[in-house]
């Protein structure tokens, strides 16, 4: 089984809309890591993500906005021999992305925000409440650096 290297843009679109869930790396500046499963929406090159106002994750923004989101998707478990242990590992699909969150302050943007990240999941329409979008935080990350791969591939023969 091989990893194969995938540098389409249109492939690694794909996986990441595929998702339910990304994984967030945050680092403190102490080097502290700091990763958490989350719910997102990806439009156009930016991935967006919504939090609470405070805790642990925004202390850490504010001291680093820095991050790197993990995409995963695909998994099966395969294997080369079946009585060999070392030839099963997981297949899968996965991106890595890089880059700075941005909070959104606007309104307006904030409601086109939780649109993006609805639509990652349904294709419901949904108003919000004032309350409820002036109390959300609103992460807007831009994806500088992006790598793909795919994992367990089959060789040809």
């Amino acid at each position: 089984m091989k990893t194969l290297i995938i540098t389409e843009k249109e492939e690694i679109e794909q996986i990441i809309v595929k998702c339910t869930v990304c994984f967030v790396g945050l680092a403190d500046t102490d080097l502290t890591p700091y990763v958490i499963p989350m719910n997102f929406g990806y439009k156009e090159g930016t991935v967006y993500l919504h939090s609470a106002q405070e805790g642990r994750s925004i202390d850490i923004l504010s001291r680093n906005p820095q991050i790197c989101i993990t995409f995963s998707t695909d998994h099966a478990l395969v294997f080369q021999h079946p009585q060999v242990a070392c030839s099963y590992r997981m297949r899968s699909k996965s991106v890595i992305g890089w880059g700075t969150v941005l909070f959104e302050e606007d309104f307006d943007k904030k409601k086109e925000a939780l649109d993006i990240i609805m639509h990652q999941y349904t294709q419901k329409e949904f108003t919000y409440s004032d309350p409820a979008v002036k109390n959300v935080k609103i992460w807007k990350v831009a994806l500088d650096t992006l790598t793909c791969k795919v994992f367990g591939e089959p060789h040809k023969k």
